[in-house]
């Protein structure tokens, strides 16, 4: 029985390029060709297709890779950036393409899941599952209870225009707190300290889901255990029989 072609900007976040909206950007800019020709929107392909993305072939056949690293401060959480002095694609240096599934901004440091597993990435992105992230935060200013009060209930972001959802908050020293996110809007953490009239000196993640940073380094990477990996599509519903384990590199 024939397989069923995918769409290309399914097929593109399948083989870890990017998410299905960012495929979309690319198709419409032209980076994108289907067996020598230009892509658009709604094409159709398979693996006997030959497709490329900025010059390079890529495939959603191969076999899937979830990492977790630790994403060291100045390093950009983008694809390409002329700008960026180093990307989270670069640092990393893994020899098979893989992506981001959710952004660490620049300043900030800890834990990253880098994957070439599309559906996995749709999953920890949607916002509706309430996949859980966890930050150790430093301040300039001395944390009071009603900073930690504040910090937990949902908070109008005016720059966004968006409310929060309640957090789980801790107080662990008097300039540090925890705090347990289950959204991910624009530096989120930044922006409701602001809203405080704190000030954030030091940010970083220290779990996704199940998935901790553990003894990680900043810069270094290991492969998630079958157990994690099992956890982690249970969670976001996807489907993980093709997904590669390893052991710490």
């Amino acid at each position: 029985m024939e397989k069923k072609k995918s769409r290309i900007n399914k097929y593109i976040a399948e083989a870890g390029v990017c998410s299905r909206r960012e495929a979309d950007k690319l198709i419409e800019q032209g980076f994108v060709t289907i067996n020598g020709s230009f892509a658009a929107a709604g094409d159709r392909v398979d693996e006997k297709d030959v497709v490329m993305v900025r010059g390079k072939r890529i495939s959603a056949g191969q076999p899937k890779i979830v990492l977790a690293y630790y994403k060291k401060v100045g390093i950009t959480c983008t694809e390409r950036d002329l700008y960026a002095k180093k990307t989270v694609i670069q640092d990393l240096n893994y020899p098979v393409r893989v992506t981001y599934a959710g952004r660490l901004d620049k300043d900030s440091e800890g834990l990253l899941l880098m994957t070439n597993d599309g559906s996995l990435i749709q999953g920890l992105m949607r916002a509706a599952n309430y996949h859980e992230k966890e930050y150790i935060v430093k301040v300039q200013e001395e944390i009071t209870s009603d900073f930690i009060e504040a910090m937990s209930k949902p908070m109008y972001l005016p720059e966004l225009e968006k409310t929060t959802r309640a957090c789980k908050v801790e107080k662990l020293g008097k300039y540090t707190f925890s705090i347990i996110l289950t959204q991910g809007m624009n530096r989120q953490i930044r922006r409701m300290c602001q809203e405080l009239g704190f000030h954030v000196k030091r940010l970083k993640r220290i779990r996704i889901a199940d998935v901790t940073l553990g003894n990680l380094k900043p810069g270094e990477y290991r492969r998630l255990t079958e157990e994690e990996l099992e956890i982690l599509h249970k969670r976001t519903g996807t489907k993980g029989e093709e997904n590669e384990s390893g052991k710490q590199n």
